[in-house]
């Protein structure tokens, strides 16, 4: 088994939370799917800025 570094954890997270918001655009259920990953909450908004931010570029192209 792997053990994977903390920036690894994030960017695996955020990469699904990136692929749950583009099909699911709701900030609520976001912030659930986040807190369910068991981060506190400021982690948990932290990671909703870098999605919607994330997004908005993807959207923008």
């Amino acid at each position: 088994m792997k053990i994977m570094k903390s920036d690894e954890k994030r960017s695996h997270r955020l990469n699904y939370l990136l692929k749950f918001y583009l099909t699911n655009p709701h900030e609520n259920q976001l912030y659930q799917r986040a807190k369910q990953m068991g981060v506190s909450d400021s982690t948990a908004k932290d990671y909703i800025r870098t999605v919607i931010i994330q997004a908005q570029k993807i959207y923008s192209k």
